[in-house]
């Protein structure tokens, strides 16, 4: 496994990749060319599971739906 600090690394690398809109990100001597922001997404998303197992937590999503009938 790798260790947290490269983990940070490449999401780091990630992150400012997605928000210059350029599909190549470089880390470590290694290049990633990426097809689609999406694919971005879900690269990012996997560190961010990666880097909260490393620290040992788990990330929890959950949808709350609200609803009235207006009365």
């Amino acid at each position: 496994m790798t260790d947290l600090a490269t983990l940070k690394l490449r999401r780091d690398a990630l992150t400012s990749q997605h928000a210059s809109g350029v599909a190549r990100v470089s880390y470590d001597g290694k290049t990633v060319d990426y097809r689609s922001v999406a694919e971005i997404d879900r690269a990012i998303e996997a560190l961010d599971r990666d880097i909260a197992a490393a620290e040992g937590r788990r990330i929890v999503r959950q949808v709350r739906v609200a609803t009235a009938k207006g009365l």
